[in-house]
């Protein structure tokens, strides 16, 4: 691009300096102090200087004029600047259209960069300060998710792979029976929305790590859902759930879409799994989790439909627990009116599928409930119960083949009670049906 390296360099000192600025800060109880008073006010007003000349090369000045960046305070408090300076590299790199432009502005950022996870390893390496691990993660989270598009690039994604390695799943984490310092995992709680976004990006756009990329987002989300899930849906103090945050954030359709498939992925596969007829711990909160991102979002996605809803069903099924219930039978109903509300085709196709496997599962030990549950469905959709017919006839034959002992009248009884509960005359004709079966 032809600027100076020189300039380079002094954006990497920059980099170096801010990231550093608590350093020196001792743990503990006097790391609570202020952060401006603990750093010093002679180190801050360097600092702030710094910033000011920074924005005066004509390599800054260049870059911040392309991502129309206007002039404002945010040069008085050197950490804002610097994101804001992140912000500004990563859209004028979104805007360039050659091949060798863009590879140009990655071995750019990169030299701005240097070995940016070598300034912060003290904090790491002593769990702290607080303001230093704090400070860590939303910056290196900034470049993560500003700078998507340049880590998705060949060039770049070694270093992706180490701020991974070294910030989300370091060993201390993957080792589960092994609790986190308060001050570490309180300055992921708060940066890690930026990190899960920057990656499902990068897993949208990556052509030769996708499936070691989408491996990667998968772990993260495993190691820290139930870290930062509440033993109850209204414990107090929870705050809200990062993954929450990150789902339910401004960010392009692919990525929402990626993010919210591993997520439920990660969910169904390790936290709605029943061990027999025993439900999973803290399953109230995984469902009110689930319940908050259809709420949120106000939309049903088929990676919904496939990953969370055979397992809710189940739950309105197994679980005695009134507020489980209460949960499970909201969620059937976002996503049964979700899929009303113009999801249709692939969304409906597949809402049908899953009910269908439900009734096949679970009729023959548990057809009371199962008919109390397809009653609910009905007022929501009547249409979809009564697609649900030759299964459910078929199911009631299967079940009585199994028994042996020729057609089971209470079970048939019940059936036609529950269904004739919808006024539909398409559906009646099918009730008398399924009586003289």
């Amino acid at each position: 691009m032809g600027y100076t390296s020189y300039e380079a360099l002094t954006v990497r000192s920059w980099f170096r300096c801010i990231l550093q600025m608590f350093i020196d800060q001792p743990s503990g109880i006097l790391a609570k102090t202020d952060a401006e008073r603990t750093v010093g006010k002679v180190y801050m007003e360097q600092l702030t200087e710094m910033t000011r000349l920074i924005f005066k090369l004509s390599e800054v000045e260049n870059i911040l004029s392309k991502a129309h960046v206007e002039e404002s305070g945010f040069k008085q408090d050197p950490k804002l600047a610097l994101v804001q300076f992140i912000k500004a590299v990563g859209r004028t790199y979104s805007g360039l259209q050659t091949l060798p432009e863009k590879s140009a502005m990655v071995a750019k950022t990169l030299e701005y960069l240097g070995d940016v996870l070598k300034y912060v390893k003290p904090y790491l390496k002593a769990k702290g300060p607080p303001e230093g691990l704090q400070l860590t993660y939303w910056i290196i989270g900034c470049l993560v998710k500003f700078w998507a598009p340049i880590l998705a690039t060949s060039k770049a994604q070694q270093l992706l792979f180490r701020i991974v390695d070294c910030l989300l799943l370091p060993h201390s984490v993957l080792q589960q029976d092994k609790e986190l310092p308060v001050a570490l995992l309180s300055a992921i709680q708060e940066s890690l929305p930026l990190y899960l976004q920057g990656l499902s990006f990068i897993c949208c756009q990556s052509q030769t790590q996708g499936a070691y990329l989408n491996q990667l987002l998968g772990s993260i989300i495993q190691q820290y859902f139930g870290r930062f899930l509440p033993s109850s849906p209204t414990a107090p103090g929870a705050g809200q759930h990062p993954m929450l945050t990150a789902l339910c954030s401004s960010i392009s359709a692919p990525q929402m879409l990626r993010l919210r498939k591993t997520t439920l992925h990660v969910i169904n596969e390790n936290y709605l799994q029943f061990k027999g007829i025993a439900p999973p711990p803290r399953l109230a909160s995984v469902l009110a989790f689930l319940l908050e991102v259809l709420q949120r979002t106000q939309s049903t996605e088929l990676c919904d439909i496939d990953s969370a809803l055979p397992a809710v069903l189940k739950c309105m099924l197994l679980v005695n627990e009134l507020q489980v219930k209460k949960i499970s039978t909201d969620i059937v109903q976002y996503m049964v009116e979700g899929c009303q509300a113009g999801s249709g085709g692939e969304h409906a196709t597949q809402l049908t599928s899953v009910f269908r496997q439900f009734i096949q599962d679970y009729t023959a030990v548990y057809d009371h409930r199962v008919f109390s549950i397809l009653e609910t469905v009905a007022v929501l959709d009547q249409t979809l119960v009564t697609s649900l017919i030759p299964t459910i006839t078929q199911s009631l034959k299967d079940s009585e083949h199994k028994q042996g002992l020729g057609k089971n009248a209470a079970q048939r009884s019940i059936l036609n009670q529950s269904l004739s509960l919808v006024e539909d005359d398409g559906l009646n004709v099918s009730v008398a049906h399924i009586t003289v079966l």
